[in-house]
Order: C-alpha cells, then sequence, then structure tokens
C-alpha cells in the first residue's frame, strides 16, 4: 500500500525548517545556516518526489532527477559537516585558553565552514560519478534517487567519510560537555568573555542539537552500510561499473520484498525527523515564542486581512539563534527546563 502520508510530512518538516531561518540569518553562523539550507532542500525534493511518483515509475521529469539526485548525493556528506563545525566552535569558545573571536578570526572559520558546509559537498557529488553504476533509480512513490554500484570503493567513497564526521563531532561534543561541566560555576562568565555571543542555554541548546543529528547520522549510514552490504559486488575497472551508463531503474512496489520496502519507508523519514529535530531545539524557548507569534500575526494581518484586537502584531522579535552577531552584554543565565 502506499504511504498518503510522505508529500505533506516532507512540506511540513520544509517549512518547519525555514521558520528558524531568520534567527540563524542574523546571527550570521555558516554551519546552523548550511543546516537550514540543506533540510529544507532534501525536504522539498522529497515531498515533489512523493507527489510526481505517487503510485507511479514513469519516466519523467529526467533533468529535475540528475539534479536531485546529486544534491541528495551532497546532503549526504554536508549535514554531519555542519553538525562537526557547531561542535569544534562550542569546544574551542568553552576551552578556558580560548583567545577572544576578533573580526578576523570570525571571517576566517566562516570560510572554512562554508567550505565544509557547500565546497565538501559540490566535490563531493562529483566523486560520486566514480561509483555510479547508471543515471538514476525511480521507485514508486518515492521519486528518483541516485544510484551506486554497491562495491567496496563505494563504501569507502560514499558511507566511510560520514561515519569519520561524525566521529569527530562525538569527540568535540564530549569536550565541549567536558569544558562546560569543568566551568559550570562562572560558564556565563566564560562565554562572555569569548566574544562569541553566546549564553549558557544556547550552547546547550546547540550542543544538544548536534550531538541528536550526528546520532541520527550514525544510525542511519550504519543501517545504509548492513542494507548494501547484503547485495555487494566486485570492482572489476571503470569501463565495467559505467556499462550502459544512461540507463535509468525502476522499481515498482509491488515487485519489491517487505524488508526493502521497509528500508526504503524508515531511510526517507531520516531527513523529516532530522528537521523536526534542528526545529525543536530552536522553537521551544521564550524568545523563538515570541517571535513565532509575531510572524503568524504577520501573516493573519498582511496575508489574511485580520487586524489583532490589540493593534500589534505580537511580541517583540529577539535573535534566539545559537551564536550572535555582536556580544551580547554580560548576563548569568540558569539552565533551562526545556530546550
Amino acid at each position: 500500500m502506499s504511504p498518503p502520508e510522505l508529500p505533506y510530512v516532507a512540506f511540513a518538516a520544509a517549512f518547519l525548517v525555514l521558520i528558524t531561518l531568520p534567527w540563524h540569518w542574523r546571527a550570521r553562523n555558516v554551519a546552523t545556516l548550511a543546516m537550514v539550507a540543506w533540510l529544507f532542500v532534501i525536504n522539498v525534493i522529497y515531498g515533489v518526489d512523493a507527489v510526481i511518483w505517487h503510485q507511479s515509475i514513469l519516466v519523467k521529469a529526467v533533468v529535475w532527477c540528475d539534479i536531485t539526485s546529486r544534491i541528495i548525493i551532497g546532503a549526504g556528506i554536508a549535514l554531519p559537516a555542519a553538525c562537526m563545525c557547531i561542535s569544534v566552535h562550542l569546544a574551542q569558545v568553552a576551552s578556558a585558553s580560548h583567545i577572544q573571536n576578533s573580526r578576523a578570526d570570525k571571517r576566517r572559520r566562516q570560510i572554512i565552514e562554508l567550505l565544509l558546509c557547500f565546497g565538501l559537498p559540490m566535490l563531493w557529488m562529483g566523486l560520486h560519478y566514480i561509483v555510479q553504476g547508471h543515471r538514476f533509480d525511480i521507485i514508486e512513490d518515492y521519486g528518483c534517487r541516485p544510484n551506486t554500484y554497491i562495491s567496496i570503493p563505494a563504501i569507502l567513497l560514499i558511507w566511510v567519510p560520514p561515519l569519520i564526521f561524525s566521529l569527530v563531532t562525538v569527540i568535540y561534543s564530549g569536550m565541549a560537555l567536558m569544558y562546560f561541566l569543568r566551568h559550570r560555576m562562572t560558564f556565563a562568565r566564560l562565554l562572555e568573555n569569548s566574544n562569541s555571543g553566546l549564553t549558557t542555554s544556547r550552547y546547550l541548546r546547540l550542543m544538544a542539537m548536534a550531538f541528536t543529528e550526528i546520532v541520527i547520522t550514525v544510525v542511519s549510514s550504519s543501517l545504509t552500510l548492513w542494507f548494501t552490504s547484503l547485495s555487494l559486488r566486485p570492482w572489476t575497472n571503470f569501463t565495467d561499473v559505467h556499462w550502459n551508463f544512461s540507463r535509468i531503474d525502476t522499481y515498482p512496489t509491488v515487485f519489491l520484498p517487505d524488508m526493502i520496502l521497509n528500508y526504503y519507508y524508515a531511510t526517507w523519514y531520516i531527513i523529516p525527523f532530522s528537521s523536526l529535530i534542528f526545529f525543536a531545539f530552536f522553537a521551544f524557548g521564550q524568545e523563538a515564542i515570541s517571535e513565532t507569534r509575531a510572524c503568524f500575526m504577520w501573516i493573519r494581518k498582511h496575508v489574511f486581512g485580520c487586524f489583532p484586537r490589540s493593534g500589534r502584531l505580537g511580541l517583540p522579535l529577539k535573535d534566539i539563534s545559537g551564536f550572535s552577531s555582536k556580544q551580547s552584554p554580560r548576563q548569568f543565565v540558569s539552565l533551562p527546563s526545556a530546550p
């Protein structure tokens, strides 16, 4: 039976991620902006594919598939890289030996994060051609997906790098937590002196978000490695792997075993679930609630023509992103009861 909820889930997840964009845009933090961009784009791709290929395996929108299959490959390394950038920065900020951020230091960090979150995925998209068996696949209800010739080179090139980034993220997240516990009595002052614009609650939310997203990445990558190992093929030569490269394989769900269908269904939900986690860590603080209320009141007034009785559009907007473009005033923040 075709899962009818897929497009609704995908578009809802894309909307939730997009809600957080103004907060992170004001902070000018490349890593969190990269997560917003990649999660939003992949959710939109999933939603469009679920609409176009609902109960269908017709070969159509081939240019769309050529582009989106590459983007899906890029997201596989971009999201772990963004989490790694966040955890590395948090560990550096919390270190007692951390030197205050100058404008040049911040610009240098932004360039490195741009290269890791966008430049590296583009390079990875190109390298995927080495282990790409044919143009792409079309799976009924799920749409077009990148094809990979499952072999030892494919494992080393496609699935091992995200696990390496995940391992680095876990290490730096552990270091960040260690620094927090070591300096917890004076942590707010330490963050202020670091000139990072972080508060204790924002620091903890970012650390928890990065670690949670990496756990999801490790679980999904491990599941994919196990699943692909069941059909591992020998690598002969480049010509054999790319023989009849222009073909497009189609897979009706009626002919797919239940195990494969369950695998596609479970892995499809990884991106929407990651989007929900990302939204949750930034959407339920008091400042976030105030800004979300103001956003909906603006839509209510300017889109639907409904004016609030109070004559105001909502509460003042505040920066709730994990990073700030300006240094925050001195403040001592207690731990939040919920992220």
